[in-house]
């Protein structure tokens, strides 16, 4: 019987996530999820949900307590895993956060609405990776992943989805749907991707970041807006991010990829 490949996906408890590990625990080949989630009881919850979702998988989950804010938590996950199963064939960076709504709302300053998301999308995924890179490297195949949301480098290029034309003057009307800390964040993961790419070539690992495509998750505590906006499900996301794994990418390794396997950058 062939030894399953342990995947950890952080931010499995919800959205994409959560349907990337459906995806791994539903597949025909043999996986050890680690089923990362930066809250006990939401991780728990999240974890007997997908299982009762599952009830014939054959592959295991396992849940592993990992917040990317805190190197303390990050610590604790490379013992876990170090233990057991003692290496990591993939890392799938898919925590992230949006603090533009919350700034909306007048939850948080403008300023820490930028802060914080880079804290948690950028240098949290910096640092578990670099914490990790030890078990990445004792895989015979090891993948690393970093979920780039809708934000690509070359982005100017495109219409500027979501946000309307703007008006000519000061202030500007003040949006129902804000995402520019999260995808300034975002962008910066393309050059982090670009940057280990570089740093693990040596090594073997296949390094990607991912667009998922606008999907309606619970990111910024809006999933009814990004549906009426067009957002399809998370499990889109959960099917690209297996395919990947499964080597159907393999080609388009160091590179910026959507969903349809096209290389952006």
């Amino acid at each position: 019987m062939a030894v399953p490949r342990s995947v950890l996906i952080t931010g499995a408890n919800s959205g994409i996530g959560y349907e990337t590990a459906k995806a791994f625990l539903q597949s025909t080949k043999p996986y050890h999820v680690l089923f990362g989630s930066r809250s006990l009881d939401k991780g728990n919850a999240a974890l007997k949900a997908l299982q009762d979702e599952c009830p014939q998988a054959s592959n295991k989950a396992e849940l592993v307590l990992v917040d990317v804010t805190s190197d303390d938590s990050i610590d604790q996950a490379f013992k876990q895993i170090q233990k057991s199963p003692g290496r990591l064939d993939v890392l799938i960076n898919n925590a992230g956060a949006n603090f533009d709504i919350p700034h909306l709302r007048g939850e948080c300053t403008l300023r820490e609405s930028f802060t914080k998301a880079y804290d948690a999308n950028v240098a949290g995924a910096h640092i578990l990776t670099y914490t990790l890179a030890p078990l990445l490297l004792a895989s015979d195949d090891p993948r690393l992943i970093f979920v780039a949301g809708l934000s690509a480098i070359n982005q100017a290029s495109r219409a500027y989805f979501p946000t309307p034309p703007q008006p000519a003057g000061w202030p500007k009307p003040t949006p129902k749907f804000e995402v520019i800390g999260y995808r300034s964040s975002k962008v910066a993961l393309n050059m982090l991707m670009l940057d280990w790419a570089h740093k693990l070539k040596a090594d073997g690992v296949k390094v990607w970041a991912v667009l998922p495509g606008m999907l309606a998750t619970n990111l910024g505590g809006v999933p009814e807006m990004a549906k009426a906006m067009g957002a399809g499900h998370p499990s889109a996301g959960g099917n690209v991010m297996l395919r990947v794994v499964e080597g159907e990418m393999d080609h388009l390794s160091g590179k910026l990829i959507d969903k349809n396997g096209e290389a952006e950058l």
